[in-house]
């Protein structure tokens, strides 16, 4: 027969316990949508927080640019060595040849000596050891000898140092492709940043960047300071006549440039050479400390490390290619932390 027992009612306690759950649930809820808002970064944390990544990705960028520049330095001296090798195994076969001549007029006069044999061995180190060999030998025999020896020597060594430099370039090459990635990665995430703007918040930071740019772009009032020579004004007119073209990092010109890809295009317009990256150009000249005391066209290096580099353009200015999203323009020298001076 069915059950006609009502069904049994929740306890009190029970209710109890559930309807605090859910309040407690229902106040969390809106705690946490009340809390998110807060936790958006705002336009100026984020801003700071990109010009900070900027400011690393600046930092492996000319890591990047000392590895490439080595990477270059390295294909020339490994295309050199191997050129002289090539060179130097010709010579060496014309040797060779040039006894075997003499072997064969020997044997024409009544045939060769066995010591004469060891004019056409790949290894006749053993045999010029050996001095009853060299008294069987003509003056001229033991000179092309000897000279044969030296060539081989010569050879071993270069192709040893050839091999030493190929390591050091494969090397070379993993380094460059590190800090590649990595300045890569310190862009992607200020642009990760820079998408959690708004579209109002973008366009400000735009305009901000915009006006930094154009005022710069107009004659600024530099000063009657003079130029440290006549190549360093040449390097500032040739820096000048940049204002305007974007940064991009590795970049040297002469469309884009990086800062220390500027300073050295600049000088390279005046004639000069320096190195490619800030933290040896630091020393490519005499390092002034005093910010009264540089003329136009000095080179000026910032930060503790040396990473950014511009060219001093007087009346308190630098001019320099800032970051990425910027382009080359004057700025006032104390808008970063002035290390030294270095004139050319």
């Amino acid at each position: 027969m069915a059950s006609h027992r009502r069904p049994k009612q929740p306890s009190r306690t029970r209710v109890t316990v559930l309807t605090t759950a859910a309040a407690a649930a229902v106040a969390l809820s809106a705690n946490a949508a009340n809390a998110a808002p807060s936790e958006k970064p705002s336009k100026s944390e984020v801003k700071a927080k990109v010009d900070k990544l900027y400011e690393q990705a600046e930092q492996a960028t000319e890591k990047y640019n000392g590895a490439k520049e080595k990477q270059e330095k390295l294909q020339k001296e490994i295309s050199t060595i191997q050129d002289n090798v090539a060179r130097g195994q010709q010579d060496l076969n014309k040797l060779r040849d040039g006894l075997g001549s003499l072997a064969t007029a020997q044997y024409r006069s009544g045939g060769i000596d066995p010591s004469v044999q060891l004019f056409l061995s790949s290894h006749p180190d053993d045999f010029l050891d050996k001095a009853s060999t060299l008294d069987q030998l003509s003056s001229q025999q033991v000179e092309s000898l000897k000279k044969i020896q030296d060539k081989q020597r010569e050879l071993a060594q270069e192709r040893s140092e050839a091999s030493d430099k190929l390591k050091d370039l494969a090397s070379t090459r993993t380094e460059l492709g590190k800090k590649k990635k990595e300045v890569q990665g310190k862009l992607a995430a200020a642009q990760k940043l820079l998408n959690t703007l708004t579209a109002k918040e973008k366009a400000e930071l735009a305009q901000q960047q915009a006006r930094a740019n154009r005022s710069s772009s107009e004659r600024v009032h530099l000063g009657d300071a003079p130029p440290a020579s006549g190549m360093a004004g040449a390097a500032f007119s040739a820096a000048q006549s940049k204002i305007g073209s974007p940064y991009v990092y590795g970049a040297s010109g002469p469309s884009s440039f990086d800062c220390s890809g500027l300073t050295s295009w600049a000088y390279a317009q005046a004639g000069v050479s320096i190195p490619r990256t800030s933290q040896a150009q630091a020393n490519a000249g005499t390092r002034i400390y005093s910010v009264s005391q540089l003329k136009v066209g000095d080179l000026v290096l910032f930060y503790g490390d040396l990473h950014h580099i511009g060219l001093y353009a007087g009346n308190g200015q630098v001019l320099h290619a800032p970051h990425t999203g910027a382009s080359v323009r004057y700025e006032s020298i104390s808008n970063m932390p002035f290390q030294f001076g270095v004139r050319i």
